[in-house]
C-alpha cells in the first residue's frame, strides 16, 4: 500500500484516485473517489450549486455521496495487486 498523503495534494483533475475518509459513525473507509469541480457538474446537466463540488464515491453499487476525505494514496504501492 502506498503512503497516505494529505488531501489537499490529491489530483483534482477528475482522475479517481483512493481516498480515506471517517463516515458519520467514526468508521475508516477506503474507496475510489473522484473530485468534481462545480464547472464539471453543471456540464453534466441538471442543477448544482457550490455546496455540491467535492468529492463523490460509490457507497454501493448503486449510490454515490459526497464525502470529506482527509488523505489519499498514490496508486501503484508496493504491496497492489490487480
Amino acid at each position: 500500500m502506498s503512503a497516505k498523503l494529505p488531501i489537499d495534494t490529491a489530483p483534482r483533475d477528475g482522475s479517481k484516485v483512493t481516498v480515506y475518509w471517517t463516515d458519520r459513525d467514526g468508521q475508516e473507509n477506503e474507496s475510489v473517489a473522484q473530485y468534481r469541480s462545480l464547472a464539471r457538474l453543471k456540464s453534466a446537466g441538471g442543477q448544482w450549486d457550490d455546496s455540491d463540488e467535492g468529492w463523490w464515491a460509490y457507497v454501493d453499487s448503486d449510490t454515490q455521496k459526497r464525502i470529506s476525505p482527509h488523505s489519499w494514496s498514490k496508486p501503484g504501492g508496493d504491496d497492489e495487486e490487480e
